[in-house]
């Protein structure tokens, strides 16, 4: 798919900077498209090393976090050159999975420890750990709440101070329930959700789990540099200041801008 014009329908056209919580009267997609596909915007190197598990933009800085057991860590990236500009490790004994800023913390889940780390933002220095239940996979906010994904289709909302369960909704189409929900992005209103081992990314309602459509994301990995070794698509970030849509994948040579267009 050829590089995209701005013309065409970009992902939350007219977007200010409000925030999270912007008017859900401007949609992050036109009512009725169910089916969207992308147009790469930019392209830009990324870590090859990196087993991405998620990825955040916030005020202009690039965050993310990375899995596989001796390897996990989280991460501040450089967008233009993709170096790592520094990190905390993880213990070899967790796989870190999805991260997200929420005021001046990061919050980390893991995999089957149960355990999810605070990080300072700006120092990385780690301020609390937290319990859950059942495998950590994504991670996002709507501005009020975490919001995690366990590998079932279910999504949990967490109050952000004591960490508590406040709400779940299960995530289901006509056809039952989308299991498998991976890495998570809270865009206007809606959660985006990468689907493991699926080229697509779903678009939730989160008030329901109502799927309220699809992104069919197929040939994106075509365009890396490289994709040999490769592992799956997995990692969707929203810049909110600037309104780009960043996705990515595990092992991936690449992060790409992308805009949405509906499929005729």
């Amino acid at each position: 798919m050829a590089y995209g014009s701005r013309r065409a329908l970009t992902l939350a056209a007219g977007f200010t900077a409000a925030g999270l919580l912007a008017s859900c009267a401007d949609p992050i997609v036109p009512a009725g498209a169910s089916l969207m596909t992308y147009n790469v915007v930019a392209k830009y190197p990324h870590d090859r090393s990196a087993f991405t598990q998620g990825l955040v933009v916030d005020d202009g800085d690039f965050f993310e976090g990375t899995g596989l057991y001796g390897a996990s860590q989280i991460r501040q990236v450089d967008l233009e050159s993709g170096n790592v500009l520094r990190r905390s490790d993880l213990a070899p004994d967790y796989f870190g999975e999805g991260i997200t800023v929420f005021g001046d913390r990061i919050y980390q889940l893991t995999w089957k420890a149960g355990k999810g780390f605070i990080y300072d933002r700006n120092t990385f220095a780690v301020l609390d750990e937290f319990a859950y239940q059942g495998e950590g996979w994504g991670l996002t906010h709507d501005g009020t709440h975490l919001i995690m994904s366990d590998g079932t289709a279910v999504l949990r909302f967490l109050d952000p101070e004591t960490l508590e369960e406040v709400r779940r909704v299960t995530v289901r189409d006509k056809h039952g329930p989308i299991r498998k929900l991976n890495e998570l992005e809270f865009v206007k209103c809606e959660i985006l959700a990468n689907v493991w081992l699926q080229d697509y990314i779903v678009r939730i309602a989160p008030d329901t789990g109502e799927v309220l459509g699809w992104v069919d994301m197929h040939g994106l990995l075509a365009q890396t540099d490289n994709d040999d070794g490769a592992d799956v698509l997995n990692g969707i970030a929203y810049d909110t200041e600037r309104d780009r849509l960043f996705v990515t994948g595990k092992l991936w040579s690449n992060l790409f801008e992308i805009e949405l267009v509906a499929v005729e």
